[in-house]
């Protein structure tokens, strides 16, 4: 027999011919009794009761310690933000403990009797020595440009005059100008010299 006529043959053939077992009648399936891969149902059944349960737990577990982390990091937070209020509340204290040193001495000169010239300026001598300590002490320099080059980033201009130096030559001070911490807190105010023509 040909390969088409096999063909034909099969085509024109029941399916309960070509395969007897289909017509057989299976049992049913009895949920309590029987078989599935090998393990019987109320096995798997009570497995997966297990594995909800377990899991179930399991989600109970990473909830609790999600919400104490969470409320952890929400009091950082507040903890953070309260020590950042207070740094800015009292940033100046150190600072201005030091300049009551400095005010106590003007006051007592002030209230000093039958005082002489000499004494005065002895003691706004001593005055200033305590200012220029705390300015020290908490990074305040002094911009005392004189004779220097005009810097436009720590000076300003306030006139230009004739003068035998060169061009943006700093000829007077006006008014000292002051950094903190290299930070330009005022430029000094300055008289510079013209360039010549």
């Amino acid at each position: 027999m040909s390969k088409k006529e096999a063909e034909q043959e099969v085509e024109g053939m029941d399916p309960l011919e070509a395969n007897p077992k289909l017509g057989e009648e299976s049992e049913p399936l009895n949920p309590k009794n029987d078989e599935v891969g090998g393990l019987s149902t109320a096995k798997m059944s009570k497995s997966l009761e297990e594995q909800l349960e377990e899991a179930t737990a399991e989600i109970e577990k990473h909830k609790d310690s999600w919400l104490r982390a969470t409320a952890e990091l929400e009091n950082v937070r507040k903890r953070s933000q309260a020590d950042v209020a207070g740094a800015h509340k009292y940033a100046l204290e150190r600072f201005s403990t030091e300049l009551l040193v400095v005010k106590d001495s003007l006051e007592a000169a002030l209230v000093a009797d039958n005082v002489t010239f000499e004494a005065i300026k002895d003691g706004v001598d001593l005055t200033l020595k305590q200012l220029s300590k705390v300015f020290e002490t908490f990074g305040i320099q002094e911009i005392d440009p004189m004779g220097e080059t005009l810097d436009p980033y720590k000076h300003q201009a306030m006139s230009a005059l004739d003068s035998d130096e060169s061009a943006n030559t700093i000829l007077s001070v006006f008014q000292k100008g002051y950094l903190l911490n290299d930070r330009l807190i005022r430029p000094a105010l300055v008289s510079v010299a013209k360039s010549k023509e």
